[in-house]
């Protein structure tokens, strides 16, 4: 019986205690801390898509330099040959919009003879930049500009208009996207990886111009015959990068 009552004792002793911590000291706190894990990676691929066409457009520099005794002189000549040139391309069919003045320069020419420094004239040149489309005017451009009194043809660019350009990029993309995508699937199959969702694609362009015609080129065709260009062929290519989930 002393040993009951000594048990209730401590049970009631014990509840006492409890009631009193949690009374003045508040409730004990529990934490319970959360761990995500998860075993995915990241498996990247690459892909080349590439697409060939002719140029349409064609980019000039043509110029005109003349050297005279003063400066009027020497603006006169030049001025008239641009205005001439840039009215002939006009009549061409070349919009307006299409023939930028990228150039106007005036520099003295010196004579340095018994050690003294003089003026003996000056040199004005116009630069002028003409986009041009179709590319078989371009023959008449070159043939017309030098013609009227151009005497610096500094280089033929070929490309392609916005609307060509677009749809060859769209052909190269939808090329490097399947090619990469197959790569992906045939590497999960070799090493037994699962691809998962994609979480990331990079592109990069890449738009191959065939070698510019220089000065030397032109000038030798335009004084013989009438010109002849020749744009061949020019390339435009898209590299994807394509990033798996892998499990």
């Amino acid at each position: 019986m002393r040993e009951f009552k000594t048990t209730l004792i401590i049970v009631i002793g014990f509840l006492l205690i409890l009631f009193l911590y949690f009374k003045f000291a508040g409730p004990i706190s529990l934490s319970v801390q959360s761990i995500q894990t998860t075993k995915s990676t990241i498996f990247s691929v690459s892909g080349t898509g590439k697409t060939t066409g002719i140029p349409d457009t064609a980019l000039m520099s043509i110029g005109v330099t003349k050297t005279a005794s003063t400066i009027t002189n020497a603006q006169n000549q030049t001025n008239t040959a641009a205005n001439k040139i840039i009215q002939d391309l006009k009549n061409l069919g070349i919009e307006e919009k299409n023939i930028q003045t990228t150039d106007y320069s005036v520099n003295p020419q010196y004579d340095y003879n018994g050690g003294e420094q003089n003026i003996t004239g000056y040199t004005v040149s116009q630069t002028l930049e003409i986009k041009i489309t179709p590319i078989d005017v371009a023959n008449k451009a070159i043939d017309v500009s030098t013609a009227d009194g151009a005497n610096l043809v500094n280089g033929i660019t070929f490309t392609f208009n916005d609307k060509t350009k677009k749809d060859l990029e769209n052909k190269a993309r939808a090329e490097a996207v399947k090619m990469a995508k197959e790569k992906a699937d045939s590497i999960a199959k070799a090493t037994g990886i699962r691809l998962g969702k994609i979480v990331d694609v990079q592109e990069t362009n890449n738009l191959i111009e065939p070698r510019p015609m220089m000065v030397g080129d032109v000038a030798s065709e335009a004084k013989s015959a009438n010109t002849q260009l020749q744009p061949g062929e020019n390339s435009i290519t898209s590299n994807i990068t394509i990033s798996y989930e892998t499990y």
